[in-house]
């Protein structure tokens, strides 16, 4: 057998040394023939190279050596010129000692040197024998066998089989064979040894992967899925567990998709950690869950859907109800209108819950909701305890402004309610008289612990928002936050807003706004309202472009300058869907047209507002709400409150005796048991009168005696 081709590249600088010193110049053909060759059976760059370069060398002191000898000089001469040339031939042999010649870069189907360079590179560097004196094998004897090739315009492939003798076991590993054929770990696929015999493992490697599905460089993800696995769907990721479906991709920053897990709830999300997971920003994800606890909606966008606004005046017509109630607020992340309902076709009002901080837009909101009501021809009672602060305040029909105020216009809203349950016994639908709205903002100044109306404003609106919706009359409550101590630490009152209508979430101070544990809310578990930003990206820099002629008062905020009514919008029976409110570029009451507001009906209540405003609605322990329109007539005809008690003396004819209020009580227990046609006990008349039964009784029995009152079983009533 003759030399290989890895021999005869490794020795022909030697030869042509040899040759050279025997033919002399002649030996100039031999060095060319040697180069061709190598050429041709298709050395490596290197290889050659070398090859030329040693191979001159070698030549030139050969001819020069046969030159010497030639001419008869002293032969040691010629010694001289073994140096250099050695020299280059042992260059040579360390340049091409771990070269081989390179495969092929494309190979017709079937050509048998194919075969034989991919054995010739195992047998070399895996199994052996190997070529190259010193070198380490990788496992000596595990040998390819049944070698299949597959060859094809856009892929090369082979496959085989490891096989070793008997008793032995494969341990050679894909890392091994990628390094030895210039490949990726990711292009070798091994048999897993646990189904194949210990002496015997398959083994499939892609040398040239189809271009239409190039591997990944140094395993970097590109897609939305694949970014996807990498970092939100990992154990520390922001949605472990979980996968990537698009559903529509216009670009690596703007796509949807859809985020599932496998029988298992997604639960609270952080968008900031999302946001860190796809290297964007949060104001660039929109998250929508679905009606599977197991799946949520994703959004990625370049530039926020919402950012340039819907402008008011552009959907003045989709302002007031439509048959089933209803009313535009807003427009969703998707470009449909974001609706709320107002009223039930056939049932009654509906309430709204409002959730938003300073500057989050939640003013604007109220401001639509009283055009709407307005153009629904819905009456308003509207409580503003910070005053001045709604300026469409002129189309209710009564406005307490202030915080005393307001605590009035909330004791006038209930007297309305006692009023037409007193007048509808039988709920009825439609009514004949006008829907009512009672619109409360900055409730939390209210129904806080720390107000002075806490015990009364919380007792009342408790039994508005049970009560009041089959009266026609609906609550329309707004508070900075979702926290319980806003609404009074009342667990009813957030119950029965989000069972009787709609909800809306903007922006909260950090801390406030998570709706998780305690806040949570059903359709919008997870949210943190905190995370909503309050700029849009490019705000920094827009800031940072200062015009220094002086304050513009006559600027207004535009839908770019800021994140104003963006939030989320929660209708009945639904997900929390983020949305953005309508840019007021109109003020709302420059489009009710005719300004004069919806007037309440002429009834009881309203014909003694002026007194009931003034008329607290519970004694002086926070308890025993009025239930009746008669008791709370018959309390505000008789004063706005009770007088404090009083210090006992010691003489109970002295001056003060003459002051005790026995004689003013008299007629007030009278008046009282005339006009209800059922009997009472003492305790029940002396609550109804908002003193103690201790001064009550004395005061029947006097009656009693008088025959202007009898008594049956501890039971009073007029004569």
């Amino acid at each position: 057998m003759g030399p290989t081709r890895a021999q005869f590249i490794q020795y022909a600088p030697a030869a042509l040394a040899v040759g050279a010193l025997t033919a002399g110049p002649w030996s100039a053909l031999a060095a060319a023939a040697a180069g061709a060759g190598a050429w041709a059976i298709d050395a490596s760059a290197p290889a050659l190279r070398s090859l030329i370069a040693c191979g001159i060398t070698a030549t030139g002191c050969g001819i020069a050596a046969h030159q010497i000898l030639a001419s008869g000089m002293d032969p040691l001469f010629t010694l001289g010129l073994a140096v250099p040339a050695g020299a280059a031939i042992l260059a040579h042999h360390r340049n091409t000692a771990g070269a081989l010649p390179a495969l092929p870069a494309t190979i017709a189907a079937g050509e048998p040197s194919q075969a034989q360079v991919i054995t010739a590179w195992w047998a070399e560097f895996i199994c052996g024998p190997t070529q190259t004196e010193g070198r380490k094998l990788i496992q000596p004897g595990a040998s390819l066998a049944h070698l299949t090739l597959d060859v094809g315009e856009d892929h090369v492939s082979f496959t085989g089989i490891i096989t070793l003798p008997q008793g032995q076991q494969v341990r050679v590993k894909a890392a091994d064979i990628a390094s030895v054929y210039g490949v990726p770990v990711c292009q070798v696929e091994m048999g897993d040894p646990k189904h194949y015999a210990p002496n015997a493992l398959p083994v499939t490697v892609h040398l040239k992967q189809p271009s239409a599905a190039p591997a990944m460089v140094a395993g970097t993800p590109t897609s939305p899925e694949e970014l996807w696995a990498a970092h939100v769907a990992v154990p520390d990721g922001a949605m472990p567990g979980t996968t990537l479906t698009l559903t529509r991709f216009d670009g690596p920053l703007d796509w949807e998709g859809i985020a599932t897990r496998d029988r298992k709830a997604i639960g609270t999300v952080n968008l900031q950690d999302l946001a860190a997971n796809l290297a964007l920003s949060t104001i660039q994800i929109a998250l929508a869950p679905t009606e599977k606890p197991s799946q949520m909606g994703v959004r990625v966008m370049k530039e926020h859907a919402l950012m340039h606004g819907t402008m008011l005046s552009t959907v003045v017509g989709e302002l007031a109800m439509d048959s089933r109630g209803y009313v535009r607020l807003g427009t969703y992340i998707d470009g449909q209108a974001a609706l709320v309902p107002l009223a039930q076709s056939g049932s009654g009002a509906r309430h709204l819950y409002l959730v938003g901080g300073s500057r989050s837009g939640k003013s604007g909101v109220l401001e639509q909701v009283l055009l709407s009501a307005h153009k629904s021809r819905i009456a308003v009672i509207l409580a503003s305890p910070q005053a001045g602060t709604i300026a469409g305040a002129p189309l209710a029909a009564h406005c307490g402004d202030g915080l005393d105020e307001a605590m009035g216009a909330l004791r006038l809203a209930y007297a309305l309610m006692l009023d037409r349950e007193a007048r509808y016994r039988t709920p009825s639908f439609p009514f004949t008289d006008p829907l009512v709205l009672i619109v409360i903002d900055e409730a939390h100044m209210l129904l806080s612990a720390s107000s002075q109306y806490h015990a009364e404003a919380k007792t009342i609106v408790e039994q508005l928002t049970r009560r009041s919706l089959k009266r026609g009359i609906g609550v329309v409550l707004a508070t900075q936050t979702p926290l319980a101590e806003d609404l009074g630490n009342s667990s009813i009152i957030r119950s029965q807003l989000l069972i009787g209508g709609g909800a809306v979430f903007l922006r909260c101070a950090k801390g406030q706004g998570s709706l998780v544990g305690a806040n949570a809310v059903q359709g919008a578990e997870g949210i943190d309202l905190s995370m909503i930003p309050d700029s849009w990206p490019g705000q920094a820099q827009r800031v940072a472009d200062r015009d220094m002629s002086g304050l513009d008062t006559t600027a207004v905020a535009h839908p770019e300058d800021g994140t104003f009514g963006l939030g989320y919008l929660l209708a009945p029976g639904a997900q929390a869907v983020q949305f953005r409110s309508l840019y007021l570029d109109v003020p709302p009451i420059a489009l009710a047209g005719n300004q004069q507001p919806v007037p309440v009906e002429d009834c009881d209540a309203w014909q003694h507002a002026a007194a009931i405003t003034q008329t607290p609605m519970v004694d002086q322990r926070g308890k025993n709400l009025i239930g009746s329109l008669s008791d709370l007539l018959t309390k505000a005809r008789h004063g706005t409150s009770p007088l404090p008690p009083q210090r006992v003396q010691t003489d109970p004819t002295g001056p003060a005796a003459a002051s005790d209020g026995q004689e003013l009580i008299k007629p007030r227990i009278l008046e009282l048991l005339t006009e209800g046609s059922m009997p009472m006990t003492a305790e029940i008349i002396a609550r109804k009168l908002g003193t103690s039964a201790n001064k009550i009784k004395p005061r029947l029995s006097e009656l009693k005696k008088r025959g202007e009152v009898t008594n049956e079983n501890g039971l009073w009533r007029a004569a």
